[in-house]
């Protein structure tokens, strides 16, 4: 088992090396995570919603029969039937607990909802700024590569003439215009 400790952290080690040596990828990396918990949060919101309607659905289906058992109240005692009216209020006030139950439960479905939803932006906030500072770092290490690639181009490349073969443009308006002005000067000397 330790062999594969030691292999795990060996491996764990050189791949912090590798990202903090290429802060970009360990950018875009951070975006990915960053991505993944966006993505679970949303399906967090989804099902703390459907759970939020669900608990209001029960909460007005147990209301309805609170409202269908007081009715039954009401009836017995206008009918002189007290054992019926108690049976039905005590129904009814179990109903009425077991709405408040579903109340706090909804009430919570509510907070951690409420949660989800602001966790949910911090994240995507904290996602805009990774990408941006990827991206940053992305032109940052392109502009150099170039600039490195631009210094070691210029340096290794060969000129484009041959100094030997004269094929330099410049240097053959040079020799021209050096030729003719030792053909003037022998010119004079010789008119001399």
């Amino acid at each position: 088992m330790g062999l594969f400790e030691d292999l795990n952290r060996f491996l764990e080690n050189r791949l912090d090396e590798f990202l903090r040596n290429n802060p970009h990828l360990e950018l875009q990396a951070l975006e990915e995570q960053l991505r993944e918990q966006e993505e679970d949060t949303l399906r967090l919101i989804v099902d703390l919603q459907l759970q939020e309607k669900r608990s209001q659905d029960e909460i007005l289906a147990v209301a309805q029969e609170i409202q269908r058992w007081h009715e039954r109240v009401n009836k017995a005692n206008s009918n002189g039937r007290p054992d019926l009216a108690q049976a039905a209020q005590q129904r009814e006030a179990n109903l009425l607990h077991q709405g408040n139950q579903l109340w706090g439960k909804m009430e919570g479905v509510k907070q951690r909802l409420a949660k989800t939803k602001e966790l949910q932006r911090q994240i995507q906030t904290r996602r805009t700024e990774v990408r941006t500072k990827a991206k940053e770092a992305e032109a940052t290490r392109a502009k150099s590569q170039t600039q490195s690639h631009w210094e070691t181009s210029a340096w290794n490349q060969s000129p484009r003439y041959n100094i030997g073969a004269g094929v330099d443009p410049l240097d053959a308006q040079f020799r021209q215009w050096e030729t003719e002005e030792e053909l003037e000067r022998m010119k004079r000397n010789m008119g001399r």
